[in-house]
């Protein structure tokens, strides 16, 4: 592909000379002949340190922030953003041929992805998704290694979209994303805000920041879809130059609003109501929260062009989502949910949802993960111990901390309130000693993990998926012999 071709709709700021391209990277280890070498800096790398090398490896050219000094330079000013254009052109752009709709916001976005995507596939339209769990085209699963891809992955991805004939791509845009220009030249149909709670500031470092990475979406898109619940909802609602469309649980203001919420161990029901019309919703997971979510996926759904009965009717024939409030089908007299909650709004609002329906304690495992923000390790503690009748405090994604050390950073959270406790920092011995713990009518909520199938220690990462482990343990428990 001819260089002016790839560069179009990036401002350079230096002279270059039109030549053939073979590939585009920012990887100096892909380099090759005819390669065109994109120079990112990030955390830990510069790829402008090896601009150089990347010529000498034959690179036809090399892009740039700053005037290196060498030949065959482009310079722009966001290497980060213009590596995003680049990849869709190269790819010959093909998310222009689909419908994209972007969910936004700490808590939710999985779910709701998921939601939209059903409520779609259920209205006769083919749907591709970008997500946290996996991606998915056509029916066929793909490993996903970040909530929203790197660039080249990302265009590729949309590529294999419409090859296999979809017309949506439903996809989970993080934060991170937003800041790194990963959504470069990307534009969207709908874009959806859940809410903004306390979460990777250990990248962000203030709140203001996080908000401002989430709010770029919406410059990026033809309708806002808000939750007014959220206080930077509110906030966003008015900032926004798209059009708008807000929904809310709570607030008769809102464009949509959920009415009469009736909820269970099994959904909620409720009326969805706006734009004159009435929609009575029989959903499958339980919580105010879970409300708030299926509002999201069919406000989504009617921004996207489908009827509002079809909205209705999908939210009603969702299944649930993996990992998401997921009751284990144990066979026992205690339930045993497992949850992604990894976060002091997310903790508080699933443990809030599985209180409206208890009938017996509700004992809550959790952890809080390595390498990450370590000033909400005592909120989450905090909030765990406030609303549980019993708390077992244990290890995440420990990564390269030491887990006592993680736990020793939450722990005064757990001793605000007079909650009983059990530390246990090996997390296949804590969901064991959990198992034998609960009784009748217990509710045992293991948080942090979700869909996870794994566990990343100092070491290593290790095969761990919840659900198998507690299945497996308590066939152990009711095999011959067994004197417990």
């Amino acid at each position: 592909m001819k260089l002016s071709r790839l560069l179009q709709g990036i401002q350079t700021e230096s002279p270059w000379q039109d030549c053939e391209i073979t590939k585009v990277t920012c990887d100096n280890r892909q380099v090759a002949a005819g390669a065109l070498f994109v120079c990112i800096k990030g955390t830990k790398f510069d790829g402008h340190s090896v601009a150089g090398k990347a010529l000498e490896a034959g690179a036809a050219a090399v892009v740039a922030e700053r005037d290196l000094g060498l030949p065959h330079q482009i310079l722009v000013p966001d290497t980060r953003e213009a590596y995003a254009v680049l990849c869709g052109n190269y790819c010959g752009n093909p998310a222009r041929s689909l419908k994209l709709i972007g969910i936004t916001g700490t808590n939710g976005k999985t779910t709701i992805t998921y939601l939209i995507k059903h409520v779609l596939e259920a209205a006769g339209k083919k749907v591709g998704l970008i997500g946290t769990i996996h991606n998915e085209i056509g029916g066929m699963d793909i490993p996903a290694t970040h909530t929203t891809p790197d660039p080249a992955e990302l265009h590729v991805l949309f590529s294999r979209m419409v090859a296999a004939g979809c017309e949506y791509v439903v996809m989970e845009v993080s934060s991170h994303a937003l800041d790194q220009h990963r959504l470069g030249g990307c534009h969207f149909s709908v874009g959806v805000f859940t809410n903004l709670t306390q979460d990777h500031l250990d990248y962000h470092i203030t709140m203001e920041n996080y908000y401002q990475a989430k709010k770029r979406l919406f410059s990026m898109c033809d309708t806002a879809v808000i939750n007014l619940d959220d206080e930077y909802g509110r906030r966003l609602a008015g900032e926004v130059g798209c059009k708008t469309l807000t929904f809310s649980t709570e607030s008769d203001s809102a464009d949509f609003t959920a009415r009469n919420i009736v909820p269970s161990a099994t959904g909620s029901r409720f009326a969805l109501v706006g734009d004159s019309l009435i929609g009575r919703v029989s959903f499958c997971m339980p919580g105010r929260f879970s409300v708030s979510n299926a509002m999201a996926a069919g406000v989504a759904c009617l921004a996207a062009g489908v009827a509002f009965e079809d909205v209705v009717s999908g939210l009603c024939t969702c299944t649930g989502v993996v990992g998401r409030t997921e009751v284990l089908p144990t066979g026992t007299e205690f339930t045993v949910i497992r949850d992604y909650a990894h976060s002091p709004d997310g903790l508080e609002k699933v443990i809030s949802a599985v209180k409206e329906f208890a009938s017996g304690r509700v004992i809550t495992l959790f952890g809080c993960a390595g390498n990450r923000d370590r000033t909400k390790r005592p909120k989450m503690a905090e909030i765990v111990s406030r609303l549980s009748d019993f708390v077992i405090l244990t290890s995440d994604n420990p990564r390269d901390e030491d887990p006592l050390q993680i736990i020793d950073d939450a722990k005064p959270g757990l001793l605000e309130h007079p909650t009983p406790y059990q530390i246990l920092p090996d997390r296949y011995e804590a969901i064991e000693w959990a198992l034998d713990f609960a009784q009748p009518n217990d509710i045992l909520l293991l948080c942090g993990k979700g869909h996870e199938d794994y566990q990343v220690l100092g070491f290593g990462t290790i095969y761990f998926d919840e659900k198998e482990i507690v299945l497996r343990l308590l066939e152990e428990k009711r095999r011959p012999g067994d004197t417990d």
